[in-house]
C-alpha cells in the first residue's frame, strides 16, 4: 500500500517507447527456450548459450541475452556495427546493444512502455503508404511494404503491429478538465532526418540502418538517447514557437470523437488491421513477415491471448520444436504478446475445433512439466491430433496489486499501489487511495474511481460504480484480452459534473437563408434536438452553420448523420472544431493558420498536409477539400492576431481571400497577413511575392521559418461584377439569362484567347483528374491547346466595348484583353514590359491601378512568355466596364468559363489586402578557406 516513485521518475512522457514484433513474427524455440531472432534481424545462427542475463537494464522491461553474430548488424544506441559475441538482444522487442552500451539503455521494453505513458493520447493512422528508410517503432524492423504512420507525430508501424502501439501520441489539446503544466519535451525514437546532429554533442545522431536517436516532436530538437539527459526538460516550441497554437490554448471536449475526426484527417476506406474475416495474424504483414513454413522437427502453434482475439481469429505464430515443454512454450507466447508477468501466473488452454465446442472437456491445459507431445498422448497418432491453437489464460487469483494513478490531482506521487481483495469495491478503492495521495481532508463523496483504456487509435474511459468489485473487474478485462490488461488504468478523479460542448460545423448548405430557416432546415434534414443543439452562428453567403451540441452523445449523432445526409442534391459537410483559448496566447505569439489544398501539385499537397500537422499544432492545419477555408477562419476568429499560409496555386489563393473579405468583420484580427506556399502551374503571385515558380520539395521546416521571416506588403483586391442579358439575335445569347454575380480578383482577368486556352486546360483536367500531377505535364497541355488555336482569328476587338473612368477605349485589331493587378501573368511573363512610358504610371500591386493590355493571338502570347515582346498597352485605371456582345470565354485568376453577352464591370474591391513577401535571403560573409 505504500506510495510508487516519486512524479520525476514516472513519464517516459510518450517519447518513442520501443514495443516488440508484430502479430506475425514467429519466436523460435530452441533446445532451452530461448527466442531466436526472427527474418531480417541480421543475426546468424542462434543464441550464445551462456545464460547472461544483465540486470542494469531489468528496471525497463528488457530481456536481454548474450547473442552470436555471423554478420555484422547494428547497435540501437550508438549505431556502430555488433560482431562476434559482443552484441545483447532483447528477447521481447528486439533491442539490440553492445555490451559497453547497456548500462546507458534507456528506452522501455514493450511490455513495460504503455504503463511509463504519462498522458495517454491515442494516435491517428492514415492511409497506408510506403515509407522507405523507415522503421516500424514497435517490433523495430524495415519498412519493407506498405505501413501506417500517425499523422501527428512520427510513429511508423507495420498494419499487425498497430494493436501494440501504446498510446504515447503528442498531447495537441486541453480536454476541458485539465491546467498543462510546463510543457515538456515528446521524445520520438528513430526515423530522424538524414543528416540529424546531436544538439548536445553535434556528432551524427541519425541512422539509416537501425531505428536510433530522439528527436522532440514539439521543438525538433534531436539527440543520442545518452545525450538527451543532458537537455533541460521542458520545450519551448524551438524556431516555430511564434507559429505554434500551443496546446494549453487549445480545447477539444473529444468524448466519443476518434483523432480523425478532431484533426479533420481524411479516414481510408481500407480495412484496418484486426477486422474483417481475412485478417489474421498469419495473414497481413509484408515480407518476412508472414507465418513460414517450420523446419524439420519443430511445429507452428497459433496463440490467442484471450476471448477478443478468438472471436476476431486475431493470433499470433510462435514455432517450437515437437519435444519442446509446455514451460518454454508459455514464456513463447507471452513474449509474443509483450506481457511481462509470472508465468507462473499463466496457462495454455488448448482451442477446441468447432466439432468441440459444445464439450466441457475439450480445453485441455497445458500442464506443467510437460511437453506438447505429452499433452496430446505419445506416438504418432497422438502427435498428429496436437492442437495447433492455444489460448493464454491467467490464473485465478484471490488477491491482487492495483497501481491506482491520481488524475490531474496536485500530488506529489505518481501512483500508488493498494491490495484488492474479492471484497474490494470501487468506492473502498477510493477510501484507501485518498488517505495515500494526502487527501484524506477531502470528502471522498467528490471522487470516483475511472478506468481508462489506452488503446493506440482511442484512449476510452468509463465511470465505475460504487459498488462494482475490483478483483471481478480485472478478471473479466484478463479473460477478453491479457494484453488489454497492460494497457487498462485506473484513476481517481474529482466528480465534476462536466458541461459538453462540441461545436459541429455543417456545410454545404443553400446559401442566402435566414437563421430560422437553417434551423428549420436542419431540424428536417436531422432532427437536430431543440434543447441540445443551437445554432450559434450563421455564414448565410456561404451555405454553412456552427451547431453548439451540449451532449456527446447528440454530437456523436449529428456528425455521422449528416455526413450521409444531402440537401437539394448537396451532401453536406460535417467538422469537429475546437475551441482557441485566445486570452491564454503568449504576447508573443502569432498563430499561423495553415490552408492545403491536396489537389495541386500532384502529390505534394498530401505530404505537405501531414508535414505541417507534425510541426504545427493539428489544430492549426486545415485541409480545403473538406469545407473549404472557413472553418479554419471560424476557429482563428477571437486570434487577436495570426497570419495564414495558403499552400496551393493562384485559384486556391483567390478563393482563401475571397472568404478572408467575407469574414473579416467578424475577425479579431481584421488584416492576417497571408503567405504562399505555390502549388499550381502558374504560380504568378507567388512568384511575384518571391515564394518561387513552385514548391519542389524544400524542407517544410525552413518554408515555415520562411513565412516566421517574410515581410508585409499590400495587395489591391478587385471586384468584378458579371451582368449578362441578352444582346442581340437569338444565336448571340444564351438560352438562359445568368443571374448577376461577384467575383473577386487578385493576379488578372483575362477574355477571349487566353480564357479559351485556360477552359480547354480545365475541361481536360476535369476528364481526366489522375493525368495533371506534374506541372510539366500541365503546361504541355497548355502548350497543345495553344498550338491547336495557332490559325485561329476570332476578331476580339469587333466583339466588345472597352470603357475606362468613363472614358470609351478604341481597341486594336487583337484577340485577347487582359486586366493584370501583378507584374507576372502566364507562368512568370511580363506583359506590360519594362519600357518607359509617358502615358501610363509604373505599374504597383498596391497604387490602386489596373493595367490593360491586348494580345494579338497564341503567337503573340508564346513570344511574350519567352520574353521576346511584351503586350500591347491600352490602358491603365481604376474602373472598368466591358460590354460583350456576344459569348466570350473569361477567366479570373486561372479559373475560366464562358461568360453570357452583357456588362463586366470591374473596381477596386476596399481595403487592401496584406500580403506576405519571402525576405531576400542575405549573403553569407566570406570566410576563410577552411570554413568554405
Amino acid at each position: 500500500m505504500a506510495a510508487a516513485a516519486e512524479p520525476g521518475a514516472r513519464a517516459w512522457l510518450g517519447g518513442g517507447s520501443p514495443r516488440a514484433g508484430s502479430p506475425n513474427s514467429s519466436p523460435d524455440l530452441g533446445s532451452r527456450g530461448r527466442a531466436r531472432p526472427g527474418p531480417g534481424s541480421g543475426l546468424g545462427a542462434g543464441p550464445e548459450r551462456t545464460g547472461a542475463k544483465p540486470s542494469g537494464p531489468a528496471a525497463l522491461g528488457h530481456s536481454f541475452r548474450k547473442v552470436m553474430l555471423t554478420k555484422p548488424t547494428f547497435c540501437h544506441l550508438c549505431s556502430d556495427f555488433i560482431w562476434g559475441l559482443a552484441g545483447f538482444l532483447c528477447d521481447v522487442c528486439n533491442f539490440m546493444s553492445h555490451e559497453r552500451c547497456l548500462k546507458h539503455v534507456k528506452t522501455p521494453c514493450t511490455g513495460l512502455a504503455p504503463s511509463l505513458v504519462r498522458v495517454p493520447v491515442a494516435h491517428c493512422f492514415g492511409s497506408r503508404g510506403l515509407y522507405r528508410r523507415k522503421f516500424c517503432s514497435v517490433c523495430r524492423k524495415c519498412l519493407e511494404a506498405p505501413a501506417l504512420r500517425c499523422e501527428v507525430c512520427e510513429l511508423h508501424v507495420h498494419p499487425d503491429c498497430v494493436p501494440f502501439a501504446c498510446s504515447d501520441c503528442r498531447e495537441c489539446q486541453r480536454d476541458g478538465h485539465r491546467d498543462h503544466d510546463a510543457r515538456r519535451h515528446h521524445w520520438r525514437e528513430g526515423n530522424l532526418p538524414p543528416g540529424a546532429r546531436c544538439e548536445v554533442c553535434r556528432k551524427a545522431c541519425g541512422s539509416s540502418d537501425v531505428l536510433a536517436g530522439l528527436r522532440c516532436q514539439w521543438c525538433g530538437v534531436q539527440a543520442h538517447t545518452v545525450c538527451s539527459a543532458a537537455l533541460a526538460p521542458e520545450c519551448t516550441f524551438g524556431r516555430l514557437r511564434t507559429l505554434v497554437l500551443p496546446p494549453a490554448c487549445v480545447r477539444l471536449l473529444s468524448r466519443n470523437f476518434s483523432k480523425m475526426h478532431c484533426f479533420r484527417v481524411s479516414e481510408s476506406a481500407a480495412p484496418e488491421p484486426g477486422e474483417g474475416d481475412s485478417v489474421d495474424g498469419s495473414a497481413s504483414g509484408g515480407p518476412g513477415r508472414e507465418a513460414q513454413a517450420p523446419e524439420s522437427g519443430k511445429q507452428t502453434l497459433k496463440v490467442f491471448d484471450g476471448s477478443d482475439a478468438v472471436q476476431r481469429n486475431h493470433f499470433r505464430v510462435i514455432t517450437a520444436t515437437r519435444l519442446a515443454r509446455s514451460e518454454e512454450v508459455l514464456e513463447a507466447a507471452l513474449r509474443a504478446y509483450y506481457i511481462t508477468g509470472d508465468p507462473r501466473n499463466f496457462e495454455l488452454q488448448a482451442l477446441p475445433t468447432p466439432g468441440q465446442a459444445g464439450d466441457a472437456g475439450a480445453l485441455r491445459k497445458a500442464g506443467s512439466g510437460g511437453t506438447l507431445e505429452e499433452d496430446g498422448g505419445r506416438g504418432p497418432a497422438s502427435r498428429e491430433a496436437a492442437p495447433e491453437a492455444w489460448v493464454i489464460r491467467a490464473l485465478p487469483r484471490t488477491e491482487e496489486v492495483l497501481k491506482v494513478y491520481p488524475a490531474w490531482l496536485k500530488v506529489a506521487v505518481a501512483y500508488v499501489s493498494i491490495r484488492v481483495t474479492p471484497q474490494s469495491t470501487a468506492r473502498a478503492v477510493v477510501l484507501e487511495v485518498l488517505p495515500l495521495l494526502g487527501l484524506q481532508a477531502e470528502g471522498a463523496e467528490s471522487f470516483q474511481l475511472v478506468e481508462v483504456l489506452m488503446g493506440s487509435r482511442h484512449v476510452q474511459r468509463t465511470v465505475l460504480e460504487d459498488g462494482e468489485l475490483l478483483l471481478h473487474r480485472l478478471r473479466d478485462i484478463r479473460q477478453a484480452s491479457l494484453w488489454q490488461m497492460g494497457q487498462t488504468r485506473f484513476y481517481v478523479a474529482e466528480r465534476r459534473a462536466a458541461v459538453p460542448r462540441v461545436s459541429l460545423f455543417v456545410g454545404g448548405l443553400p446559401p442566402g437563408l435566414s437563421h430560422p430557416e437553417y434551423g428549420s432546415l436542419l431540424d428536417e434534414a436531422v432532427a437536430t434536438k431543440a434543447g441540445l443543439a443551437t445554432l450559434s452562428h450563421v455564414y448565410s453567403s456561404q451555405g454553412a452553420v456552427v451547431l453548439d451540441v451540449t451532449c456527446f452523445a447528440e454530437a456523436e449523432r449529428l456528425y455521422m448523420l449528416v455526413r450521409d445526409t444531402a440537401v437539394h442534391g448537396r451532401p453536406l459537410t460535417a467538422l469537429v472544431l475546437p475551441e482557441v483559448l485566445h486570452t491564454r496566447l503568449p504576447p508573443d505569439c502569432r498563430p499561423l493558420l495553415v490552408f492545403v489544398n491536396p489537389k495541386s501539385g500532384g502529390l505534394k499537397g498530401r505530404d505537405l498536409l501531414c508535414s505541417f500537422r507534425k510541426l504545427l499544432n493539428p489544430h492549426q492545419v486545415f485541409e480545403l477539400t473538406n469545407g473549404g477555408p472557413l472553418p479554419g477562419f471560424h476557429v482563428f476568429s477571437q486570434v487577436p492576431c495570426f497570419r495564414v499560409l495558403v499552400c496551393g496555386g493562384d485559384g486556391t489563393v483567390g478563393w482563401v481571400l475571397a472568404a478572408l473579405e467575407e469574414m473579416r468583420p467578424r475577425l479579431a484580427c481584421p488584416e492576417p497577413a497571408v503567405a504562399i506556399l505555390p502549388l499550381g502551374t502558374g504560380n504568378d503571385l507567388g512568384r511575384v511575392l518571391r515564394w518561387g515558380a513552385g514548391y519542389s520539395g524544400e524542407d517544410p521546416l525552413s518554408v515555415l521559418a520562411s513565412v516566421d521571416e517574410a515581410d508585409a506588403v499590400l495587395m489591391d483586391r478587385w471586384t468584378i461584377l458579371l451582368d449578362a442579358h441578352e444582346a442581340g439575335g437569338a444565336e448571340n445569347s444564351l438560352a438562359d439569362v445568368e443571374p448577376p454575380r461577384i467575383v473577386q480578383m487578385s493576379n488578372y482577368c483575362g477574355i477571349g484567347i487566353d480564357a479559351e486556352l485556360s477552359l480547354d486546360f480545365h475541361q481536360a483536367r476535369e476528364e481526366e483528374p489522375g493525368k495533371f500531377t506534374s506541372r510539366f505535364h500541365n503546361k504541355g497541355v497548355y502548350l497543345r491547346a495553344g498550338l491547336q488555336k495557332i490559325s485561329q482569328s476570332r476578331g476580339l476587338h469587333k466583339e466588345i466595348r472597352l470603357q475606362v473612368e468613363q472614358h470609351e477605349v478604341e481597341l486594336p485589331s487583337i484577340e485577347g484583353l487582359i486586366f493584370i493587378n501583378i507584374p507576372s501573368w502566364g507562368s512568370g511573363a511580363d506583359l506590360w514590359g519594362s519600357d518607359n512610358d509617358s502615358r501610363f504610371e509604373k505599374p504597383r500591386m498596391d497604387d490602386g491601378l489596373l493595367e490593360v493590355v491586348g494580345v494579338t493571338g497564341v503567337m503573340h502570347m508564346g513570344q511574350v512568355q519567352s520574353g521576346l515582346r511584351s503586350g500591347i498597352r491600352i490602358a491603365q485605371g481604376a474602373y472598368f466596364r466591358v460590354t460583350l456582345l456576344k459569348a466570350t470565354p473569361v477567366q479570373v485568376d486561372g479559373e475560366p468559363w464562358v461568360q453570357a453577352p452583357g456588362h463586366i464591370i470591374i473596381s477596386a474591391v476596399g481595403p487592401k489586402v496584406h500580403m506576405l513577401r519571402k525576405a531576400k535571403q542575405k549573403p553569407r560573409k566570406a570566410g576563410t578557406p577552411k570554413e568554405a
